[in-house]
């Protein structure tokens, strides 16, 4: 975080030593002096932080308040069975101009190329593919932007893939969603759990300057974004889905879901995921070619999984199991605004 730092600090004749045990007086007054190119480059520690995390969150309400508002009650994340939610590791750099940083599967990548994965396994050929850029691993950047990689503390076996793939498990409990107006009060969902693992994700601030781009739509965005990459799987969740639309086309009102599963270990783009579902997005400021109106535009969004939902209740009895299969959202973009 301080690469530009010149500067060597002297102590000054009031500082003392203990060397073996003899009181040292060091004869020199505090000053500055700077530092050439070659002496610079042998100070070690000059660029990122790293911050390992153990958290656990609760919320007992979140409320917008419009005319009516929309309430999430009861919310908490945490490790599996409450515990804390920790074993996390942030990473966060600002880039050079080419830098090669932390991304991704890139760590099965670095264990690959030293013998501790097998290239056969097709996922671990397609991260060291994927990842290996000039000698290092990870992905290059432009100079000033800003890159926080979470990944694990402690990976566990370097040669084991699921010691690294369920390094961070979650867990995230919600009690209700629900929406009150001058009629009262009603439940959207409610006894949400979700359990599962969080893999590598990255947050990337790209500095853009005051660039702009066209969107395939028209909108016009900034090239000044915020870009998020994650991987994760649920590995067992529940809800009852009480009035709802899902993707405004499908009404699960009375709906009970049990044994939930997200993942992507089947169908045809299951190739660099390690199993696992994915997400990522580009946000900014944006400009809709439509309305002409400003505000923040989420673009380049993509999600893959599989979803597996082995009872499906309606009105509190099952109707048998559902199963998404290669269920991907992508082409989306969506301009957000006051009205």
């Amino acid at each position: 975080m301080f690469s530009n730092a010149r500067y060597r600090f002297r102590l000054p004749t009031a500082c003392l030593c203990l060397l073996g045990g003899t009181a040292l007086a060091l004869p020199a007054a505090a000053d500055f002096r700077p530092m050439d190119d070659s002496s610079l480059s042998s100070v070690t520690g000059q660029a990122g932080v790293t911050i390992e995390l153990e958290t656990k969150l609760n919320i007992d309400s979140l409320t917008w308040t419009d005319e009516g508002a929309l309430s999430v009650n009861d919310l908490r994340l945490s490790g599996h069975g409450d515990t804390a939610l920790d074993n996390m590791k942030l990473t966060i750099d600002i880039a050079g101009d080419g830098e090669v940083l932390e991304h991704g599967f890139s760590e099965i990548a670095r264990r690959a190329a030293a013998g501790q994965l097998d290239p056969g396994n097709p996922d671990v050929a397609d991260a060291l593919a994927s990842y290996s850029v000039g000698g290092s691993y990870g992905k290059a950047f432009n100079s000033g932007d800003l890159v926080i990689h979470l990944g694990a503390t402690d990976y566990g076996d370097p040669t084991n893939l699921n010691d690294y793939l369920q390094a961070v498990d979650f867990e995230l409990a919600v009690g209700s969603v629900t929406t009150t107006g001058t009629e009262g009060s009603s439940n959207l969902f409610s006894n949400i759990l979700l359990q599962g693992y969080v893999g590598p994700t990255d947050l990337v601030i790209r500095n853009g300057g005051t660039s702009t781009r066209t969107l395939a739509n028209g909108n016009t965005v900034s090239g000044s974004e915020i870009q998020l990459d994650t991987h994760f799987e649920i590995t067992n969740g529940s809800l009852d889905w009480e009035a709802s639309d899902l993707i405004l086309l499908f009404n699960f009102a009375a709906v009970g879901i049990e044994g939930l599963q997200i993942h992507n270990r089947r169908g045809d783009d299951t190739l660099g995921h390690f199993g696992m579902a994915s997400v990522t997005a580009k946000l900014s400021q944006g400009t809709s070619a439509g309305s002409g109106k400003s505000g923040l535009s989420i673009h380049d969004v993509d999600f893959r999984a599989d979803i597996d939902m082995p009872v499906f209740k309606i009105g509190g009895t099952s109707i048998g199991s559902v199963q998404f299969t290669d269920f991907a959202i992508k082409n989306t973009t969506m301009m957000v605004y006051g009205h």
